[in-house]
């Protein structure tokens, strides 16, 4: 077994980083000439304010007595610039927000997946470009602009990484730290000659990034007082710092302004997904070059928001983010970035018609740029004969555009320039996306290749190995030889073939790996001979009603991922699994519990995602039902005759206890204490991080006997569950203990109903005792309704409580009471650990339930494998990279969550076995029992 599981983690981990070559490899070509309007430009410099976190409606809005919010800028976009939405892409967080703003670039996926803080790819920006950068704000952000320029021309300034804490009496000191070290800079630069003369050249950029907006909407969420006061002050600092530049360069009219945003925020207080408060930012340009407000008297968007804002007489310009970077080059006579994609926005310029249509020509150019390399490099890479180029952009139509584009120019027609410009930049992205995505037909063959074999392969395995539908088939040398052969030589092709093309060193992997898999598999025709023999002898309506069974499973699963209350269905179906089985003759009292647990657990899914609303009170009736359940239990322990069991092993229930009543007391006590604004109390972060460490040491030091062990992992699971929760979910993993509890004893019923062995004593049954390996019986069919049961489990498990696939659904309040400190690892590994908890329950349930069922765990778990194969497959093909942000962010995240879950399952079945079977001696006497 240990090399079929490193195969199997081996080809899921190829499957796993395969979507990522295949849907998500960087976009980015180099080897570009920069592209820069031949004009003289309207403003000498540049003042960017980035209010991270900052959502357009927020801002726009008026408050409930009908005064501004920002009463600057809505001066500002009311007499003297242009305004409008900003809509940014998926992933809404501030890095990819930033590149956007900056470089005129979206991030791809697996630019996240390298690395957060430093630049996982080179990337060209208009601070690059710039004579000048300063840059003022955070330690996440500056330094990524400063270590991809080439020279030393991008400043930044930072305040520490520590004063990122959303326990703080207030964030908007991010903001004014950062409008205070503006101020004294510029009064320090009339002392020093040669910080004045830089100041006062061209090409110059100044770059606040503010914080505290985002920092406040994630402690407080946007609708609280805390988020819209930082507004206004926001909003007093950009004035200030706006009259502050103009005096210094004597009102000179040669800056330009911009105010935008890198994401918003949703009403819970968390970004990352494609929900409209995330995805729609403010975009507010005044200053040099910069139209001028334009009165309409009508104009049509779908969404509401003018008649709100009360904004419907002046225009409004949409842009995509990216359309910022091109808009900044142009406005002060910068090359575009090299990688950017955006299209500069003419609306928002204030110049001759000239320079709008020159910059436009330079923007088609600088696009059409990247389209030449892409294509060059697919060129080289790709057999001629094979090669099929980008049709509506050859070379000859190239040329006939730049011709027909120049003499547009030259006859003054400049709207039909600039709108054959257009045309050019969609067709240029367009075949940009065509090379791009040239070679995702062919690889996602290989690799649904890979997956079809391997789950033949695997299913060839469980009925070959561990059950008695085939004969041992004796194996025929000659024929083994020439297969061997013969698929040696189809690998040797392949080679060949990607050799000749120099292709990635990752294509060969995924050629390659269905060639060993369908070997192993058409090796055993003579086992699937004897399989279709024995298959045809049964009744065909019995196997195509199982078929059809198991794909309804099956598709549940799948549509639950898309839909939480499909689980719901789900678990309505396992209430009555005892009736429709006439289980519930034998054992009347464990089905009726067993249909009530099922009926409690099905109300969970239909419940709103977790940490929208926080409940504090909930998670405190949590801890004290815990500690309910536990001295009930205690009780009947202390009664129930094992003569095994020594009360020494009872002292350990105890200290359990204590920590879940003492996480009970943490979680109201820290939340209360920020509330009040007081911050995290340290002696609270320290009993955390202790109940942290202890839980599973004590949870290691109770008895090994199937209840008893059970219940010490719930009890140690609990006191850390409840420090990572803020609402309902406290109550999840007990609803879910509960079923899985009953689960086991239903299992010992289904056993006996189907005559598969005697029940044993579950009460005496002891994790440690190992099994005689002639105990294990062959798989019956029941046994596939028993792993099905272990994969929608862990899928509730999973989608109980929210949907983790959205970014959005973090909400860090989850985890103050262990840091306040905006740390995004340390976060992430405590948010991991609270999803991670509901699945050992279950994994350790299973567990329980293949011991008392006398199977071998590598049975039920290769028809585990199998199932979650089969969803993964599904969602290999429903991957997206195109349509709305949020519909690609789901997709990946299911793919990448299904093929977690599959690598996940084969660790958290090691897991569930330490931690049921492993024990510590610390506590036992040395008296020792027969068992």
């Amino acid at each position: 077994i240990p090399v079929f599981i490193l195969a199997g983690l081996l080809v899921h981990c190829v499957f796993l980083v395969s979507i990522f070559d295949i849907y998500f490899s960087s976009p980015l070509v180099h080897g570009m000439t920069p592209q820069q309007t031949p004009l003289p430009p309207p403003a000498k410099r540049l003042v960017l304010f980035v209010a991270d976190g900052l959502r357009a409606d927020s801002l726009y809005e008026l408050d409930s007595d009908g005064t501004p919010r920002a009463p600057f800028l809505r001066g500002i976009l009311e007499n003297n610039g242009s305004w409008g939405i900003s809509h940014t892409r998926v992933p809404t967080e501030s890095r990819p927000g930033h590149v956007a703003l900056i470089a005129g670039f979206y991030e791809d996926v697996s630019a996240v997946a390298k690395g957060w803080k430093e630049n996982p790819v080179e990337f060209d920006s208009v601070f690059n470009e710039s004579k000048y950068t300063w840059s003022w704000g955070s330690p996440d952000i500056l330094p990524m602009f400063a270590k991809g320029a080439t020279g030393d021309h991008v400043y930044t300034f930072c305040y520490t990484a520590e004063s990122e804490d959303f326990g703080a009496e207030d964030a908007a000191k991010l903001d004014i730290w950062v409008f205070d070290h503006v101020k004294s800079f510029f009064n320090s630069s009339r002392s020093n000659q040669t910080l004045f003369s830089a100041l006062n050249e061209e090409k110059v950029v100044l770059f606040l990034h503010l914080l505290g907006i985002d920092t406040n909407g994630h402690a407080h969420r946007p609708n609280s007082r805390e988020y819209q006061e930082n507004i206004k002050q926001v909003d007093e600092g950009v004035k200030e710092i706006a009259s502050l530049i103009d005096n210094f360069y004597g009102n000179d009219g040669k800056t330009a302004f911009i105010l935008t945003s890198d994401h918003g925020m949703t009403d819970w207080g968390s970004h990352g997904a494609g929900h409209p408060t995330e995805t729609l930012t403010p975009l507010i340009v005044w200053g040099a070059g910069v139209n001028y407000p334009q009165k309409v008297t009508s104009q049509f968007f779908e969404d509401n928001f003018l008649k709100e804002w009360k904004l419907e007489n002046l225009k409004r310009l949409d842009v995509n983010q990216a359309d910022i970077a091109p808009l900044m080059a142009s406005l002060i006579g910068v090359p575009f970035p090299l990688n950017s994609v955006g299209t500069l926005p003419l609306e928002y310029l204030n110049t001759s018609a000239l320079f709008k249509a020159e910059s436009m020509f330079t923007n088609a150019v600088q696009i059409l740029e990247q389209f030449k390399v892409k294509m060059s490099q697919k060129k080289e890479t790709t057999l001629s004969f094979l090669f099929t180029p980008f049709k509506p952009l050859s070379a000859s139509e190239q040329i006939n555009f730049f011709k027909k584009i120049r003499l547009y120019i030259q006859q003054q027609k400049y709207d039909e320039a600039v709108s054959l410009c257009k045309t050019l930049i969609n067709l240029a992205l367009e075949g940009l996306s065509y090379y791009h995505t040239y070679d995702r037909l062919f690889l996602g063959l290989s690799i649904a290749m890979g997956f079809v074999g391997w789950t033949t392969y695997v299913i060839l395995v469980i009925i070959k190995a561990h059950t008695d539908l085939t004969k041992t088939v004796p194996t025929n040398k000659k024929k083994s030889t020439v297969l061997f052969y013969g698929f040696a030589a189809a690998g040797m092709i392949i080679a060949f073939f990607l050799l000749i093309q120099t292709c990635p060193w990752t294509y060969y992997i995924y050629c390659l790996l269905p060639v060993p898999v369908w070997y192993a598999v058409v090796k055993e025709i003579p086992v699937l001979e004897d399989l279709a023999r024995n298959v045809l002898s049964l009744h065909i309506g019995q196997s195509i009603g199982f078929l059809l069974v198991c794909t309804l499973g099956v598709e549940i699963l799948v549509f639950s991922f898309f839909y939480r209350s499909a689980l719901t269905v789900g678990l309505l179906f396992f209430a009555g699994w005892p009736v429709i089985t006439q289980l519930w003759i034998q054992a009347k009292t464990k089905a009726v519990i067993w249909t009530l647990l099922c009926v409690l657990l099905a109300i969970f899914p239909l419940m709103p995602v977790v940490g929208r609303e926080p409940n504090i009170p909930l998670v405190i009736a949590a801890g004290l039902l815990t500690l309910l359940i536990s001295f009930f239990s205690l009780a009947s322990l202390c009664k129930s005759e094992n003569k095994y069991r020594d009360n020494e092993d009872l002292k350990v229930y105890f200290y359990q206890m204590f920590s879940v009543a003492l996480s009970t007391y943490v979680v109201s006590s820290t939340h209360n204490s920020l509330k009040i604004k007081q911050g995290l109390p340290v002696m609270n972060q320290i009993i955390s991080w202790m109940t942290l460490v202890s839980s599973p040491v004590l949870l290691l030091l109770s008895p090994t006997f199937l209840f008893e062990r059970l219940f010490s992992i719930l009890l140690s699971l609990m006191s850390t569950y409840l420090l990572l929760s803020t609402g309902y979910e406290a109550l999840f993993p007990l609803a879910l203990f509960g079923l899985m509890f009953v689960w086991i004893n239903m299992e010992q019923e289904a056993l006996h109903y189907y005559g598969l062995s005697l029940k044993p004593k579950l009460a005496v049954f002891n994790f440690t005792c190992a099994m005689d390996i002639t105990q294990f019986r062959q798989l019956h069919l029941d046994d596939v309704r028993r792993s099905f049961f272990f994969v929608f489990f862990i899928v509730t498990a999973f989608f109980g409580t929210g949907n983790i696939a959205s970014i959005n659904s973090f909400d860090p309040a989850s985890v103050y009471c262990f840091l306040t400190v905006f740390s995004p690892f340390m976060m992430g590994g405590l948010l991991l650990l609270k999803v991670a908890i509901p699945f050992i329950l279950v994994s350790c349930a299973f567990e329980a339930v293949q011991v008392t069922t006398q199977l071998s765990s590598k049975s039920l778990f290769l028809i585990v494998l199998v199932i979650s194969d089969i969803m993964a497959l599904h969602f290999f093909f429903l991957v997206k990279d195109y349509g709305s942000w949020l519909d690609i962010g789901t997709s990946i995240s299911h793919y990448v969550l299904v093929m977690s879950l599959t690598i996940f399952m084969m660790v958290m079945n090691g897991l569930a076995q330490l931690l049921t079977t492993q024990r510590l001696g610390l506590l036992r006497r040395t008296k020792h029992h027969s068992t």
